[in-house]
């Protein structure tokens, strides 16, 4: 079956917070699509600017028949993060029997807020979020200490 001729499509990316350029990943994405990568950029660039230079930030843009555009940004990823707070470049090979780096509670609840704001989060207390933080830490191979 064929896609509906007015219905809107949606493209997810990450993309670095104030450096999205019109070369690959962006620009090829949105030209198969008929969208202007430049314009694109320039809204995404000017969007991001209170983020820190290249944090991966995840983007949902949805592209209207006539070509036009509207997109929102959602907060980094949280292994993106925590990797961040553990100050470690990667997770661990085997998370079960190493361990890369720790992180306190207190880096998983400020991580908790950061991901509260993200839309799909909205209805989900703090108390679970921390809990899949943590979970993803683990996964991670990254040590929740007190």
């Amino acid at each position: 079956m064929s896609k509906k001729a007015g219905a809107a499509s949606l493209l997810k990316l990450i993309v670095p917070a104030g450096k999205a350029t019109p070369s690959p990943p962006v620009g090829p994405a949105l030209g198969q699509r008929g969208v202007k990568s430049m314009d694109f950029c320039k809204q995404f660039n000017d969007r991001t600017k209170d983020l820190a230079v290249g944090t991966p930030t995840p983007v949902a843009i949805s592209i209207n028949p006539d070509h036009t555009f509207t997109f929102a940004i959602k907060s980094p990823p949280t292994s993106w993060l925590l990797k961040r707070a553990a100050g470690v470049a990667k997770g661990a090979a085997q998370p079960g029997s190493q361990s890369v780096g720790t992180v306190s509670l207190k880096h998983i609840y400020a991580i908790a807020q950061i991901k509260e704001k993200d839309p799909a989060m909205s209805n989900i207390i703090l108390r679970k979020i921390c809990k899949s933080i943590v979970s993803t830490a683990a996964s991670a191979g990254i040590k929740v200490v007190r």
